[in-house]
């Protein structure tokens, strides 16, 4: 059982915020602002660390106004932040609030399909009530 958790910012920055959502998941929201190698993997560090800290395995990720992921990060959420999320952090379900720009959803999509053997499944969603009645109806 998790230990509650009041709604709370765990990061800040250009890139966007990570919130703990007291559902029992946590919350991205990118912003529409250019952000860094560096913030990228600042902000998923930060949602791998609450995965692990609240014993949730379940994200919702809001990029309706991110700009894509450049092809340093897809390489590295693929290949090195999401089998770590996975294995030690225990993320299993991911929500995702899509962009309406075609760039943005085409390297969401690189992300969302390139993993291989992970026991996590993805989701997209044109609205985030909808995105999050989805994750609530996943095993926490």
């Amino acid at each position: 059982m998790s230990p509650a958790v009041p709604f709370a910012t765990l990061l800040s920055s250009t890139a966007g915020q990570v919130f703990a959502d007291p559902a029992g998941f946590v919350r991205i929201h990118w912003s529409g602002q250019a952000r860094t190698f560096a913030e990228t993997r600042a902000m998923l560090t930060a949602v791998a660390d609450a995965l692990l800290r609240y014993g949730w395995g379940r994200v919702l990720t809001n990029q309706t106004v991110m700009l894509p992921f450049s092809p340093e990060e897809q390489q590295w959420i693929t290949q090195e932040w999401l089998p770590a999320a996975v294995y030690t952090s225990g993320y299993r379900f991911g929500a995702v609030v899509v962009s309406a720009n075609v760039l943005t959803r085409l390297a969401t999509a690189f992300v969302t399909t390139n993993f291989s053997d992970l026991p996590l499944r993805y989701r997209s969603f044109d609205g985030e009530a909808e995105a999050i009645a989805w994750l609530l109806q996943q095993p926490a």
